[in-house]
């Protein structure tokens, strides 16, 4: 069984996210998303965020036909540990992460980037508080 890592915050799902978990599916057998804790997405988003909470983002995620495990982590010590534990042949992050650091890369055998353009939760956030 080829394994698939995506992670994230995933807090307002749009057109990106599918895309993203269609492309990462398609790459292998069992699909693992694994999101950020409320606590953390304050941390990296600011107070405002997340627009839903942890259990509402699972829940969605979960439901959604490309997605066979959802795991929530509150530090990156806790997601290296999701992903030691899992093993996965490919984790796939957008293409804006091809010159940061990525947590965890040095326990996949690949890092696959997925182009995302035009697709941000921030911006819908910006188009619904501008109204």
């Amino acid at each position: 069984m080829k394994k698939i890592i995506v992670n994230g915050t995933f807090d307002i799902l749009h057109r990106g996210h599918i895309l993203l978990l269609n492309y990462a599916k398609s790459l292998g057998d069992h699909l693992l998303v694994a999101i950020d804790a409320d606590k953390r997405v304050k941390e990296l988003k600011g107070l405002s965020r997340p627009i839903n909470t942890e259990d509402d983002r699972k829940f969605m995620l979960y439901s959604l036909k490309p997605v066979d495990s959802v795991l929530i982590f509150s530090s990156e010590e806790e997601l290296i540990n999701i992903i030691k534990e899992y093993q996965p042949e490919i984790m796939v992050k957008g293409s804006d992460y091809k010159n940061k650091r990525i947590v965890g890369k040095d326990f996949c055998k690949e890092i696959v980037f997925y182009d995302h353009t035009g697709h941000s939760t921030t911006d819908i956030i910006h188009r619904i508080t501008d109204r």
